[in-house]
């Protein structure tokens, strides 16, 4: 399959994953930056993925990885975070959403879970009080907040000089 054709956007992902849950699949949302993609995405989206049927990543756009992370993020332009991450055999489908947050994603999509990596507790994810609003369920998935994209750059810098 083509990896550009699992990109969506939030409208044809709402048929999708409605005709996904009515023949009886379990939809997963999961979300990120994925700005520089390491083992610890993996490990979370292999996680996320092995929760239900099917995955949809939602990964935030240009503007909303430069609030997150700073100036002179992201380092890889959305499109292209987009279809390197649609090529993972665990992700079905891929969405750029450009709010703070994926509530209206959720909102609109109503997976049945919302996966979060490790550095949240269930009770701390920000998306929480939407996903219990309409019957969803709120996991953690992956393994410890042991890696991150700022510590790879930064020894990318140490060693390179920048």
């Amino acid at each position: 399959m083509n990896p550009k054709s699992k990109i969506k956007n939030v409208t044809e992902l709402k048929g999708i994953t409605r005709g996904l849950q009515s023949g009886g699949r379990k939809v997963v949302v999961a979300n990120g930056c994925f700005d520089l993609l390491h083992v610890g995405h993996i490990r979370y989206l292999q996680h996320a993925r092995s929760l239900g049927d099917v995955l949809v990543l939602a990964i935030n756009g240009d503007a909303g990885v430069r609030a997150l992370k700073g100036e002179g993020r992201p380092l890889q332009a959305a499109v292209d975070r987009a279809e390197i991450l649609a090529s993972l055999e665990c992700v079905d489908y891929v969405l750029v959403f450009d709010d703070p947050t994926v509530d209206g994603i959720l909102d609109a999509l109503r997976p049945d879970i919302h996966a979060k990596g490790s550095d949240y507790t269930e009770e701390s994810v920000p998306e929480r009080g939407t996903v219990l609003s309409y019957g969803g369920t709120v996991a953690i998935a992956g393994d410890p907040k042991d890696h991150s994209s700022r510590d790879i750059i930064q020894t990318i810098l140490s060693r390179f000089g920048s």
